[in-house]
């Protein structure tokens, strides 16, 4: 009794009040009624959720680690209802407080409950002495008994490693250890642990030999970025292969907890739908298929996907039946008939037919799906680089008087000294792989196609060859024909054939490649180092945590459902069960630096340094609507990083002395991206410079990039006769009877050598759900909670970045409108907004997600 009045008469005995904003699990899961029983019948019993402030500045002497404030529970966990956003709700809590505690830098969490809740945040409004403390929290937080370490979150102060409160350091480092996980034993679901693992969960030999693959990392010959540890048993017939989850099972599969999707995400369809299409679409449409033809007949029958639907054979009834998403079920409608019906692809929404123009066919190699491929021609006729002691020769066949009579009035070498000849080379990437894939169904050539630069900025395609291994023997070389731009009659079609196995190359490269490899895989290393290395205090982990968001769900349900033996990969791209091997034989030749925008454009021949130029960069071809946007975007993203690092590095030796950088980027090169951990390309992460171009490089791949390389996909290949995936017969020979049909019905044989119907419905379903943007989506130059620094100069140097980004959407919208840059909207009239910054939810064609995110 006398100790509360000398408490009460010295202020030791004061309250701080705060506010928790969660999130319940039976809100989330509307099936989940128990839970909500359940937590409320704990609570009755004194079962609560306790929270204990740590503070910042004080240390208690026993444990070396900031005091602990007495528990604090939880008000009125029952009767809540604040709602704040959806399913968000607010509860109140009261602190003891006393001078020796001084201020909070971090609590302790403990869920006596016995389900889970997803933490946003805790405020407190009057801490004496300082005033308001926020915690951004956003991590589910399980029953206590799931865990054998405390959970902890800190406040929104940044902190370098040798700056952190000495109250705050072992909690900062203990932090991490529980993070990195000891490396044994499988994941639960509850787990936060991040880790590392190659990619031998692809294959599934226990289903048989048909389903067995090739591991990728670990291995000189199949390197591989490395993906997130799950801890599953090995197969039972090969034990270096992980066994597979069953696919009923595929949104189960381990990620960190923090890592799954949101629940507004996952029930917008993008999860639900990646299933559905995987688990009910493809099995019952490939049942019906099997016993009805797989054609389309015409061009007009490809169109009633979007126009009319087409109505599909009785026995859908249970297929709709299963599908656990609304927008299946409107796909595919039981109201009398089954009708298969898709969005109109903006390709097409204008002009039926423009996309078949030479205009469209080249502009869309700078403003389409893959505008990352197209290089400046620097010798003539293109010489190969693959060996010719296992190739042959390899070089083209194209001569100058096949093109000389397209150049303007130019010579061939005059073209090249002017900087005007370009090439789309899809020849060393494929040839290796060519006798392999058309032992299958598939019919592919290596391709090259030689490209004009008019005065009008335009593309005009002069040659493209088709090359085939040598029938006897690789060393043998290759077996070229050049084909020729026509507009009439047999030639006419035969260019437009060729046409399509150039669109059929450039789509598996885009798809493997440009997309997957180079954004997806590459950066899931750097998701994992960062959360293992770098502590939430850390400023480059504020700087980097919302490019990852996503990332590691997406691609666990791509190793899955898509990119696995007989997934929807391998059934709708042509080099099919040979995919992914390609893209490690790829990965070989992956260089970091080169990732940067300007590096990757100058290496491709299309920009050229000029001191002279904004930035320091020339493009060669200055209406290339992805370089254009792109070079602002990157620039604006770089000028923000560099503003936010030099707000806490203010020398190179500051890099040099922090510990937790220098442990990330060594684990990230060594462990993340081990199979090229000895190439000298790889920054020494000593200077700042190296700093800001790194961490400008990682955001770049994880937003723009991915945007310039994902969203565009139903919009240009929805409509999947302007980017087929799969060429399923040679070029016709004149005498045979497909050359007899290419004269009388062109289109016919163009459809019988593209895609066919199953793999169409299939290949369109899913780039529908993949060019989503989801209602929760967090855009470029935003973030999700606007507190997530206390830093002042950060928060407006953020600021400034978002308003450089409204001034960049401004001018791409007037350039669309522009009728002198004809590449930005051509033929097709569909202007280029796949570097625009925002959107709205849904199929857009535009918008940067901060994340590889779908």
């Amino acid at each position: 009794m006398f100790q509360h009045i000398v408490d009460a008469l010295s202020g030791n005995n004061k309250k701080i009040k705060g506010t928790v904003v969660l999130m319940k699990k039976n809100v989330l899961d509307l099936n989940d009624f128990n839970s909500s029983l359940l937590d409320g019948i704990h609570e009755l019993l004194g079962q609560k959720v306790s929270l204990q402030l740590i503070s910042a500045v004080n240390v208690d002497q026993g444990t070396l680690k900031g005091k602990l404030g007495k528990a604090a529970y939880l008000e009125n966990w029952i009767t809540t209802n604040t709602f704040l956003a959806a399913g968000e709700t607010a509860a109140d809590i009261t602190f003891d407080w006393d001078e020796d505690q001084g201020i909070p830098g971090a609590f302790i969490i403990k869920n006596n409950h016995p389900t889970q809740f997803y933490l946003k945040t805790l405020t407190l409004e009057e801490v004496p002495g300082h005033g308001r403390v926020h915690f951004v929290c956003n991590s589910w937080v399980y029953p206590a008994g799931k865990y054998k370490k405390d959970r902890v979150f800190f406040s929104n102060q940044a902190y370098l490693p040798s700056e952190t409160p000495e109250a705050l350091s072992q909690y900062r480092a203990e932090e991490l250890v529980n993070l990195r996980g000891d490396g044994t034993g499988e994941l639960k679901e509850w787990d936060r642990v991040y880790d590392y693992a190659y990619y031998n969960d692809l294959g599934d030999p226990d289903k048989g030999k048909d389903y067995a693959r090739q591991n990728l990392g670990g291995s000189k010959e199949f390197p591989y970025p490395r993906r997130g540890r799950t801890g599953r048993p090995p197969s039972k017939t090969d034990p270096t292969v992980e066994s597979r989850l069953p696919l009923i099972t595929s949104l189960d599969i381990y990620v960190p907890r923090d890592e799954r999707f949101g629940h507004l995400k996952m029930s917008d369809f993008l999860g639900y739908g990646l299933k559905s299409v995987a688990q009910i679409l493809y099995p019952a449409l490939k049942s019906l298929f099997d016993s009805t033809p797989n054609e389309f007949d015409s061009l007009e029958d490809v169109l009633k996907l979007y126009e009319g639907g087409i109505k599909l054979p009785k026995g859908l009834q249970s297929l709709t039946d299963n599908i656990p998403f609304e927008l299946l079920k409107e796909i595919l409608r039981t109201d009398g008939e089954a009708i298969l019906k898709f969005p109109t692809p903006q390709i097409i929404q204008e002009d039926k037919s423009a996309w078949r123009t030479d205009e469209e066919f080249t502009r869309e190699m700078l403003a389409g799906l893959n505008p990352v491929i197209i290089s400046l021609l620097q010798e003539f006729p293109p010489k190969s680089k693959l060996d010719p002691e296992v190739y042959g020769s390899q070089n083209s066949t194209i001569t100058k008087e096949q093109i000389e009579d397209k150049l303007d009035g130019l010579t061939v070498d005059q073209a090249l000294k002017a900087n005007q000849l370009f090439i789309l080379n899809h020849h060393d990437t494929l040839m290796p792989y060519v006798r392999r894939i058309n032992t299958t169904t598939t019919k592919i050539y290596a391709s090259r196609t030689l490209l004009f630069l008019q005065k009008d900025g335009t593309l005009k395609p002069l040659a493209i060859e088709l090359s085939l291994p040598h029938p006897n023997d690789d060393k043998l070389g290759a077996v070229s024909k050049v084909y020729l731009p026509s507009e009439q009659g047999v030639e006419g079609a035969l260019w437009q054939l060729a046409k399509a196995y150039v669109a059929v190359n450039d789509s598996g490269v885009h798809q493997l490649i440009s997309h997957w490899l180079n954004t997806h895989a590459v950066i899931e290393p750097f998701v994992i180092a960062t959360n293992r290395q770098l502590s939430v205090l850390h400023p480059i982990h504020k700087l980097l945590q919302p490019h990852y968001r996503d990332t590691m769900t997406i691609n666990a349900l791509a190793r899955q459902i898509l990119i696995s033996a007989g997934g929807i990969l391998e059934s709708t791209v042509f080099p099919g069960k040979f995919a992914m091997e390609m893209s490690a034989v790829i990965y070989q030749n992956w260089v970091f630096p080169e990732q940067a925008l300007p590096a990757e454009l100058v290496k491709r021949g299309v920009a050229v340094e000029d001191s002279n130029a904004p930035h320091g960069l020339r493009l060669l071809i200055p209406d290339y609507p992805f370089a254009v946007d792109g070079l602002e975007i990157w620039f604006a993203i770089k000028t923000w990083v560099e503003d936010y690092c030099n707000l806490y590095y203010k020398t190179d030796e500051s890099i040099q002395k922090d510990s937790e950088l220098q442990a990330w980027w060594k684990e990230l090169r060594e462990e993340g991206h081990g199979d090229l951990k000895d190439k000298p390309w790889w920054p020494k992460m000593q200077t700042r410079k190296e700093l800001i171009e790194s961490c400008t490089t990682i955001i770049w791949v994880a937003s723009a990039l991915h945007a310039s390389v994902n969203f565009g996909q139903y919009p240009y290949a929805g409509y999947l006769p302007n980017r087929p995936t799969v060429s399923r017969r040679f070029m016709p020979e004149p005498g045979s009877p497909e050359y007899e049909e290419l004269k009388t019905n062109p289109d016919k044989a163009f459809l019988k050598t593209i895609t066919a119907q199953l793999q169409t419905l299939l290949g369109v379903s899913l780039i529908e759900i993949l060019s989503r943007h989801a209602s929760d989506e967090v855009y470029l130059g935003q973030r999700d909670t606007p507190e997530w620094t206390i830093d002042g100069e950060a928060l407006e140097a953020f600021k400034k970045f978002g308003s450089k980004l409204a001034e960049i959407e401004g001018r791409i919208t007037q350039s669309n409108t522009d009728p002198k840059y004809r590449n930005r909207t051509g033929p097709v009239k569909l202007p280029y907004t796949l570097l625009f910054p925002t959107s709205d939810p849904g199929l857009t064609g535009k918008g940067i997600p901060n994340s590889v995110s779908i």
